[in-house]
């Protein structure tokens, strides 16, 4: 019955949001609640799950969106988004602008969580794409797929790190791995997977405030490397903290670099360096940048609210304890343990929405195998990460990061995004096999 009440809550969801359409965020807390009851809560402990979750989510979330915004706001009011874009399609030519933005996902990928990478990207995917000619999820789908790729399997990203340390695999080599797997990965849900759309399927309407369609001319724009250098800083500061910490774990730098390397601490320090290089270094007042700051806060209120709303109903589900209902249904199989992993994670993301619950419990349950099956730890790692990136849908807090920053549909929204992490995750399990294969 766990699983029927769920498919009945979003059932319940896209009936009030497609149908009556009512608001994105009324419409995730009057579900959550009314899962909740379902699943055996009390009206009063379903409310305070949906409360829970609301301010989890929005406690991790808020600063970074909030900061990534500003720094997007005068990145693209400067014209140093703008900057960098033309640079990229002067190097790398129209024709393989795509593969520009691809690799500058990947990069900042390694080092950004998912969310920070949207929020520092997106006003470069906008201009990139403005500048190219070429629909904005041409550029967006595949940026997008690099940054969740990256997130679900590379090291120090929080899930695949704590589900390292569950399995005592070497971060070292599941990082080696990681990379392996993740290009692949990326290239056939990202590039690969938007060939299959026509051109029509790809444009969108960018939500207003989020970008301004602004041409400069040549002596407007700052420097590129200045450019670069500012909206690069979260990534140095966070690459920063990953080294110190896998390199230097006793060093007393390690309390200094966790602290600069918060997303929250990093975005702060990008916009305070932000402000100098894209404002007062070039001649604009305070106010005149002031007002850029509070016009990019107006245009993601709304965003957070649905982030939040996402991130409620996820809680419900999970203080309902589907997970360990699941889990039962699971143990004692004789499948693979690669395998197996994998279809605890994707069935677990499925029901529960959130990518780290379903990695650790799915790692919970299969830890014993590594021993009695003397397969690779770091193998396993990589197929629990593969599976918790399986078909997000409304439950998940990415589905409406991805949604609201690209202003599409839910029915767009999943053909795109949902479609696009599945295809991540099943090439992910099939590079686990493979490599599986060759070192048995």
């Amino acid at each position: 019955m766990p699983i029927v009440y769920i498919c009945i809550g979003i059932a319940l969801l896209l009936l009030l949001m497609v149908v009556f359409k009512l608001n994105a965020f009324i419409s995730l807390i009057i579900v959550g609640v009314l899962v909740g009851i379902m699943e055996g809560m009390t009206p009063g402990e379903a409310m305070t799950s949906v409360t829970n979750g609301l301010g989890g989510t929005l406690g991790s979330l808020a600063l970074v969106i909030g900061f990534g915004g500003m720094l997007g706001k005068l990145m693209a009011d400067s014209g140093g988004a703008q900057r960098i874009a033309t640079t990229l399609i002067r190097i790398f030519g129209r024709n393989r602008v795509q593969f520009a933005a691809v690799l500058t996902a990947i990069i900042v990928g390694i080092a950004l969580f998912f969310e920070t990478g949207v929020v520092v990207l997106i006003p470069l995917v906008f201009v990139i794409a403005a500048e190219a000619s070429v629909p904005i999820l041409y550029i967006g789908m595949p940026v997008i797929a690099a940054l969740i790729t990256m997130h679900g399997f590379v090291p120090p990203h929080p899930g695949p790190t704590a589900v390292a340390g569950i399995f005592h695999a070497n971060l070292g080599l599941t990082l080696l791995y990681g990379i392996i797997i993740a290009v692949p990965a990326v290239i056939l849900s990202g590039p690969m997977y938007t060939r299959l759309f026509k051109k029509e399927d790809l444009e969108v309407e960018i939500p207003k405030g989020l970008f301004t369609p602004k041409h400069f001319e040549e002596h407007e724009m700052p420097g590129f490397g200045i450019s670069v250098f500012t909206a690069l800083i979260p990534v140095i500061l966070i690459a920063f903290q990953a080294v110190v910490e896998i390199a230097m774990p006793h060093s007393s730098l390690v309390p200094m670099a966790q602290f600069l390397g918060n997303p929250g601490v990093a975005l702060l320090i990008a916009v305070i360096v932000a402000i100098f290089t894209f404002g007062l270094n070039r001649g604009k007042k305070m106010p005149e940048l002031m007002n850029s700051v509070s016009e990019s806060v107006a245009s993601i209120a709304m965003i957070l609210l649905i982030i939040g709303g996402g991130g409620a109903f996820k809680q419900v589900l999970i203080d309902s304890h589907v997970d360990k209902y699941v889990a039962n249904l699971m143990e004692g199989s004789s499948m693979s343990p690669l395998l197996l992993a994998w279809l605890i994670a994707a069935i677990l993301r499925v029901v529960l929405g959130s990518a780290t619950v379903a990695g650790m419990t799915a790692a919970g349950i299969a830890a014993p195998l590594v021993a009695a099956t003397q397969v690779s730890p770091e193998l396993m790692v990589l197929a629990t990460g593969a599976g918790s990136m399986t078909f997000s849908h409304v439950n998940d807090a990415g589905f409406w990061i991805y949604k609201e920053f690209f202003n599409l549909s839910i029915g767009k929204t999943i053909k795109t995004w949902s479609v696009m992490v599945t295809i991540a995750s099943l090439v992910g399990l099939a590079g686990v096999l493979i490599i599986n294969a060759l070192i048995s």
